[in-house]
């Protein structure tokens, strides 16, 4: 748990320069007389591997160290394809890299989804996403091991990075319902920091019988675990 003073706890996020959703679901589900989110911004268009690695390389850290004025106390790196395509280290690497820039701890999506994921318990894991195959490859290898088999992961296919967030709530619903109708899983994951999943997660759990998890859940919950906050994401 990190220690804060009286004032309310600063939440520094830096999303894709194209992400609509992300923010809006933190101040949804973080009460604005405890939290407050602070934004800035990485300029990416695709959502393919080589455009997410020049977002990293070129706009990450500045928009960390932008952040750093605020005096946070938690950076969190907002994309969730980003921090998985080397893994969970590697989102680890980058995190406490842009944690340093803005003089504060720091949080990653993928690490964040780790961590949801084994307080849930999950071992037999199905993965939905929007992206296109490599990255939801990528995403699900990130988040095996550690007990936990990929028994499924689809995409949706889409490249373009403000599209992501497109596909309505039950849009996702009846894209996961169709391709996992036959697998065998105890719990699902669905990415994406700028897809609607929070939005569809009730009707997903309530679908499938099973615990649904999603980035800005899992991110929620996250910030709720480092601030001893016990709600859990809707």
């Amino acid at each position: 748990m990190i220690n804060i003073d009286e004032r309310r706890v600063r939440i520094a996020l830096i999303v894709p320069s194209s992400n609509t959703v992300m923010e809006n679901d933190l101040h949804n589900a973080l009460p604005i007389d405890r939290y407050t989110v602070h934004t800035d911004r990485m300029y990416l268009v695709e959502t393919t591997r080589e455009a997410e690695i020049r977002m990293i390389e070129d706009f990450a850290r500045p928009a960390a160290a932008d952040l750093g004025t605020v005096d946070p106390d938690l950076l969190v790196f907002g994309c969730t394809s980003g921090g998985s395509l080397f893994g969970l280290e590697y989102d680890a690497r980058i995190c406490a890299d842009l944690g340093s820039l803005a003089g504060c701890p720091s949080l990653g999506v993928v690490s964040a989804a780790a961590e949801a994921l084994d307080r849930a318990g999950a071992r037999r894991l199905a993965v939905i996403t929007p992206y296109v195959d490599d990255l939801t490859r990528s995403v699900a290898t990130a988040l095996s091991g550690n007990g936990r088999d990929i028994v499924a992961a689809h995409g949706m296919g889409i490249s373009v990075n403000v599209e992501l967030a497109d596909p309505t709530p039950q849009d996702i619903v009846r894209f996961a319902s169709d391709r996992l109708k036959e697998e065998d899983f105890d719990t699902v994951f669905v990415s994406c920091t700028n897809f609607r999943a929070l939005e569809a997660k009730p009707e997903l759990e309530a679908h499938f019988g099973v615990p649904v998890l999603t980035s800005n859940s899992a991110v929620i919950d996250g910030i709720r675990q480092r601030f001893n906050d016990v709600r859990q994401a809707a």
